[in-house]
């Protein structure tokens, strides 16, 4: 079924496209020419990363309840890692996705303290397969720390839910956690629009998977989930977050890949990633950290595999970017 409009994200995989194919019909010597004037922009800018992987020590980064006014730190009560967007095709057809899955949970693993618990942040798998489900669930039972998991629009529907809540349970609950008390969303209700045009299951998930046909609704979460404090959400691949009244916003990294940001509509609050290298498959990829203080509050902390981590605070969405503002990136998506 052919779409009607073509979304930003397939519009920059196509340009890109161009690009790469372009660099394919170099001769050797104006590769190399290109190679080295690359590399020494990038040394120049000081973005040659020591290793993939550095584990940053967040104790205390959370605030207390006076700390809109004094800006005193305050101890969180817990901390927890994050995982999200692994998109995993099964072993047979993609390995470089199950690699990236397999790394994030090394990542967390190797982690001194460990976590309190781990939150997955959905899209576990790619085609919403029952196989590609029950490797992901395989892959996250190594995690040493216990699992929360949400759920994605690519985990869904494939067959609306049945083969995940069979491995997982229902798509909302909540849960207590040191005096913090945690909801988990189903985030990706959709109105039903495969029924009436008599759609197959891997018909009505290519197209929810494609975000780009024009016969979508908007995913929301119904009228039932909307009172929160703070949410923290994947789906987006990408350091992305925002206020909106008391509500904080943030989304999560992806191990799969990263997206572009839009060129219009960004949270003004949103401090962009530097722009991944397209020859680098690690890079804008990543997992993280997330200590929450006794309010309910958030400090994340986005562990960029291929770049220094970022925190951002709090306090920086909640005075609307007064404070703890987050380093500006020194080369900002195309």
């Amino acid at each position: 079924m052919a779409a009607r409009h073509k979304s930003v994200e397939t519009k920059y995989m196509e340009d890109r496209d161009k690009v790469l194919h372009g660099m394919r019909q170099l001769d050797r010597r104006t590769f190399m020419k290109v190679l080295a004037a690359s590399a020494g922009a990038v040394m120049a800018k000081g973005l040659m990363p020591p290793h993939t992987f550095q584990l940053v020590s967040v104790a205390e980064a959370a605030l207390d309840k006076n700390a809109s006014a004094t800006g005193a730190p305050g101890t969180p009560p817990f901390t927890f890692a994050y995982i999200s967007d692994t998109h995993m095709y099964t072993r047979t057809l993609n390995q470089r996705f199950v690699k990236g899955a397999v790394k994030a949970v090394e990542d967390v693993n190797a982690l001194d303290p460990q976590p309190d618990f781990v939150l997955f942040g959905g899209d576990l798998a790619q085609l919403g397969r029952p196989d590609e489900l029950q490797q992901g669930k395989e892959i996250l039972s190594m995690l040493k720390a216990p699992v929360k998991i949400m759920v994605g629009e690519h985990d869904w529907f494939y067959d609306l839910g049945d083969k995940w809540q069979e491995l997982f349970g229902p798509p909302t609950y909540s849960f207590d956690w040191k005096g913090v008390h945690v909801i988990v969303l189903m985030s990706v209700y959709e109105k039903d629009f495969w029924t009436a045009r008599k759609l197959t299951p891997a018909e009505r998930m290519q197209i929810v998977a494609g975000l780009d046909n024009g016969i979508q609704s908007r995913f929301e979460v119904g009228e039932p989930q909307r009172a929160w404090l703070t949410v923290i959400h994947g789906h987006t691949h990408q350091m992305l977050f925002n206020q909106i009244g008391n509500i904080s916003f943030y989304g999560m990294l992806s191990t799969a890949w990263p997206w572009p940001y839009a060129p219009q509509g960004l949270p003004p609050l949103t401090v962009q990633m530097n722009r991944p290298d397209p020859y680098d498959q690690l890079d804008g990829l990543g997992d993280g950290q997330v200590n929450v203080s006794k309010e309910g509050l958030a400090d994340m902390m986005y562990n960029l595999w291929d770049r220094n981590p970022v925190t951002v605070h709090a306090q920086y969405l909640r005075s609307h970017g007064k404070v703890y503002r987050p380093p500006a990136p020194q080369f900002a998506s195309y």
